[in-house]
């Protein structure tokens, strides 16, 4: 069916009223007390591990006048960015301890050092100074990632040898399945890995850190926040702690 330009005229006009009436209804809404606005919310790490989608379709659920913008951030650039007021809330995992940024514990985090499977011969029986010697993938300097590696080198005296610097953990993981190079993993991640023959795992190096949801100390109260922190409580089975934490777990070796 074609519309005749009277019908289009008619068409355009009650599109237009729709959406004074939606508009309308949004500011009703508002005055009534319903959670009403706008977040930029920094992410890390894979969706499934954060339990992004199951956190978005909650949030359209209870609080459908919330909009949610998403930035993938290396874990430091995303408490940077919460202290600036850059990301209003963020996913972020490591250490947690300037007074301005609160933050809700949600899992703890364990790596270790995973190399691609061509390198099997070279890794099985590596002491750290030939470790460190082999090509390794690196983080940005300003990740926790970063921060993880270079602590458990400093601590037995070497420096892992830089090919190459990927800023998302997802191209940090593919880049080791390549054969480029080593780096850090998820240990769940590279267990599985292992067991389809794509990377060995060298020694029992073990690092602990721990996922945070954060947000800034300030804003704690604020309905928006409150009502995402209530959320991600929810959904990771935990309760909001409304001061900031003390400190997180810090990397351990074993």
């Amino acid at each position: 069916m074609v519309l005749t330009k009277a019908g289009q005229r008619l068409l355009a006009q009650a599109e237009k009223v729709l959406a004074a009436a939606q508009e309308l209804k949004n500011q009703a809404k508002a005055l009534s007390g319903e959670v009403v606005g706008r977040v930029s919310l920094g992410t890390v790490t894979d969706p499934d591990f954060i339990k992004l989608g199951e956190f978005l379709n909650a949030m359209v659920e209870r609080f459908p006048m919330v909009e949610i913008e998403l930035h993938q951030r290396v874990s430091g650039e995303a408490l940077e960015d919460v202290r600036e007021g850059t990301l209003q809330a963020s996913f972020y995992f490591g250490e947690l301890t300037h007074p301005s940024v609160a933050g809700l514990a949600l899992r703890k985090i364990v790596y270790c050092v995973a190399a691609p499977a061509a390198l099997r011969d070279r890794v099985e029986h590596a002491d750290w100074e030939q470790i460190a010697m082999l090509p390794w993938v690196l983080a940005p300097s300003s990740s926790t990632h970063s921060h993880l590696l270079h602590e458990l080198f400093r601590n037995q005296g070497a420096e892992p040898s830089k090919v190459v610097e990927a800023d998302q953990e997802s191209l940090l993981n593919n880049l080791i399945l390549s054969g480029v190079g080593l780096s850090l993993m998820r240990e769940d991640q590279a267990l599985a890995a292992q067991a389809n023959g794509d990377v060995i795992i060298w020694g029992n190096t073990r690092l602990t850190t721990k996922l945070w949801f954060i947000y800034p100390t300030e804003q704690s109260h604020d309905p928006v926040i409150s009502g995402i922190v209530d959320v991600i409580s929810d959904i990771w089975e935990t309760r909001p702690n409304r001061v900031r934490p003390i400190k997180s777990n810090k990397p351990s070796v074993g």
